[in-house]
């Protein structure tokens, strides 16, 4: 790919008197915006992160070039490229929206993060191109004035849909604090907003993409039942409200009446080995009440002539060791969980269970 160092004021025509002469930095940057406003696709995200940063800003710096000037700099890199116009995206945030498909996504995060904190930016549109979970942050860390202030700039949709995930009694204090802010002046929200971005616009790449207590729930779910009872018991002294977290991202065995839907059985068990499957249901089936109920649940949500068979698979097994058995319902526990996570299912939620079962 061409980059800035490959261009030189040199081996230019004289530009046109509309436009100021372009330094390489800026040529570079006219030929990528025309690369993309013609469909092409670039790989930018393969460069060196300084580098992007470098195109991004000097994409936002250009307003308007003249068409003689886009016909010079883009003959050197294509000589039968006709003359054309070219349009900036105009300021580092329209750079960055027209750039996001071929940024890394790090770079758009310290882009979008830089732009928020510039001397003399508008805040709300930084706010408003923030998901819905920033607002979520807002309403539940702010007072319910600055939230007020907060969901009456947002579009009508996204504000019901900020409402509908907030608690009841803070949706009603928040919504009743709307009202409250009819006298408010410009400047106030304005000054609003800046602290709204100072506090919630620091945006920084991180290395994991879940959260702490899923990842240990992911973990203690593949781990034996007394490790996992153990480590939670521990987890439960040091930090009772991680622990507690944990428990709740746990998925296991004994879950599967509980939060499977039974239209669902099916699919979760297609792709498991029938050996597997079997052992699973043989184990269960001569372990404890909960056990038993797990296993029946799956035989009757499936079709008569395949339960059958796994019955009679389970039973000419005969009595299996507890670990063997383990794994196996493990196993079983394990698909049904990587079909929820990858959105194949869905998972029945209810935030007054607490799962700790084998």
């Amino acid at each position: 790919m061409w980059h800035a160092g490959a261009m030189t004021q040199t081996t230019l025509a004289p530009l046109s008197a509309r436009t100021p002469p372009l330094s390489r930095k800026r040529k570079a940057a006219v030929i990528v915006q025309l690369l993309i406003g013609d469909g092409g696709k670039l790989e930018l995200s393969q460069l060196p992160e300084e580098m992007q940063m470098l195109l991004a800003r000097e994409l936002g710096a250009i307003r308007l070039i003249d068409r003689d000037t886009v016909h010079l700099v883009a003959a050197e890199f294509a000589r039968d490229l006709i003359s054309v116009g070219l349009s900036s995206p105009g300021g580092v945030n329209g750079a960055i929206d027209a750039l996001s498909d071929h940024l890394s996504p790090n770079l758009a995060v310290k882009l979008r993060a830089e732009l928020a904190n510039a001397e003399g930016t508008e805040p709300w549109p930084v706010l408003l191109a923030m998901p819905d979970d920033c607002f979520i942050n807002i309403m539940t860390d702010q007072s319910v004035e600055v939230g007020a202030v907060a969901l009456s700039k947002l579009p009508v949709s996204r504000a019901a849909a900020v409402l509908e995930r907030l608690p009841g009694d803070l949706a009603r204090r928040i919504t009743y604090a709307v009202s409250q802010t009819e006298k408010i002046a410009p400047e106030a929200v304005q000054r609003i907003g800046v602290a709204l971005v100072k506090d919630h616009c620091q945006s920084v790449a991180v290395a994991f993409d879940k959260a702490p207590d899923a990842r240990v729930g992911a973990i203690l779910n593949s781990s034996p039942v007394q490790t996992r009872d153990s480590l939670l018991d521990g987890l439960g002294e040091d930090d009772p409200v991680f622990a507690d977290s944990v428990r709740k991202s746990i998925f296991t065995f004994k879950d599967i009446p509980l939060r499977l839907t039974p239209t669902d059985v099916p699919a979760c068990i297609r792709g498991i080995p029938p050996e597997v499957l079997a052992t699973a249901v043989a184990g269960a089936l001569a372990g404890d009440a909960e056990l038993v109920a797990t296993a029946e649940f799956i035989l009757e949500n499936i079709s008569q002539r395949m339960a059958g068979q796994i019955r009679e698979e389970a039973a000419e097994q005969g009595p299996i060791k507890a670990k063997v058995a383990e794994e196996a319902m493990r196993d079983l526990s394990s698909a049904v969980r990587a079909l929820a996570d990858d959105g194949t299912i869905t998972l029945i939620t209810d935030d007054e269970d607490d799962v700790d079962s084998p």
